[in-house]
């Protein structure tokens, strides 16, 4: 029988993770109780933050073992603890480790309670298992605009055109020798070659101001692929001047999907805002949690991993990382799994969450993981600490 996608254990998640098998995790999102001097343990926001420190230090540590050596951690977190939770992740997962630090615009208008800055963001830090091995991703489709590919060819398919010639100055015939060669291209036509051919002209690779450039292309690249390069005449400061562009296609990959670099500022706009991961909680099992993230956050990271990661949070919370999981494999037809972690932290008496009957946080997580697979699908076990062992890697 296969692992459904979303698995909860209620416990301390520093003993859970203590049971489950070194390396049998791909990716850890975590997001733990921040230090703003309203959490249950945690009441020294003006002062020491060595007892927020001492609570994580032992939680990561765990981490780390339990990642294989291709994955990566990723912790959401704000302002109070950001700088402490920097060194504290150097300290454990090792500065090479170090992929990210995003900033997650999660409140577009600000918070405009208290005094100072209106605050309209959050930060997810990235690590490395072993920075040579991971395979994490940093790209998307979603980033992707169609409109910047505004030429098409005759069958539909879209491009632009990037100059072939290295902007970067950098590279010159001086630091890139074999780069600096002659092409043969005919603006008419548009074909490029690397040898002389009828109503071809010769052309060298210069900057804007006329001063040698090199080509990002060696020659036999350029022999391999002449179907993706076109001669042009353009104008430039120094007057007109024929030179060589690359087609840069909108679908370029085996799966006919482009991908483009994340940027490490993600907006609401794209990953979703606290008010949007409220309206999908609500959806499912009301009103009852205070700050969930947005579904939207923890996709976007899924989808720099293998679509058959295996997943883990064991600050589950509300069960947004579940619920993104399930979310990701039906829009994908991935094979992800998760499992969430959660204790049973009392409801606050006459808060929503109490009055629906959810005692425990560790209530709320089983209610929203209950709802995602009825609704989303992929189907939910609860297991007990001890049944951890038997169940091993999570493996679908």
């Amino acid at each position: 029988m296969s692992t459904p996608w979303n698995v909860f254990v209620e416990g301390d998640n520093l003993d859970v993770l203590g049971w489950l098998a070194p390396g049998s995790v791909d990716l850890v999102y975590i997001d733990p109780p921040y230090n703003t001097g309203n959490d249950f343990a945690y009441r020294d926001r003006w002062g020491d933050h060595a007892a927020w420190v001492a609570m994580m230090r032992p939680r990561l540590e765990a981490a780390r073992v339990v990642l294989r050596e291709t994955g990566a951690i990723a912790v959401s977190i704000d302002d109070h603890e950001v700088a402490h939770l920097r060194l504290l992740l150097d300290e454990v997962f090792g500065e090479p480790a170090f992929l990210a630090q995003v900033v997650v615009n999660l409140n577009p208008k600000g918070r405009q309670l208290g005094g100072g800055f209106a605050t309209s963001h959050e930060y997810l830090l990235v690590y490395a298992r072993d920075s040579e091995r991971c395979v994490l991703d940093a790209s998307s489709s979603e980033t992707v605009d169609p409109r910047d590919f505004p030429l098409a060819t005759d069958d539909g398919r879209r491009y632009r055109h990037l100059p072939l010639r290295n902007t970067n100055k950098k590279f010159n015939p001086a630091t890139a020798r074999t780069m600096h060669f002659p092409l043969w291209g005919d603006p008419g036509s548009g074909e490029v070659s690397t040898a002389p051919f009828d109503g071809a002209v010769e052309v060298l690779p210069v900057f804007g101001d006329g001063t040698p450039a090199v080509w990002r292309w060696s020659a036999p690249l350029v022999d391999q692929r002449p179907g993706d390069l076109v001669c042009r005449t353009v104008s430039g400061r120094l007057g007109k001047r024929v030179d060589v562009f690359q087609r840069d296609w909108l679908d370029t990959s085996a799966a006919g999907v482009r991908r483009k670099k994340l940027r490490t500022v993600w907006l609401a706009e794209e990953v979703g805002s606290t008010d949007t991961a409220v309206a999908e909680l609500k959806a499912l099992v009301g009103h009852v949690f205070e700050s969930p993230k947005p579904t939207g956050l923890v996709r976007r990271l899924l989808h720099t991993m293998p679509d058959d990661a295996v997943v883990l949070d064991f600050f589950a919370g509300s069960g947004t990382t579940g619920h993104a999981v399930a979310l990701a494999n039906a829009e994908d037809g991935g094979r992800r799994t998760c499992l969430s972690v959660n204790h049973a932290e009392p409801t606050r008496p006459g808060s929503n969450a109490h009055g629906a009957g959810l005692l425990t946080v560790a209530d709320v997580t089983r209610a929203r993981l209950r709802a995602v697979a009825a609704t989303v699908g992929g189907g939910y076990a609860d297991v007990p600490v001890e049944g951890l062992a038997a169940y091993g890697r999570m493996e679908a």
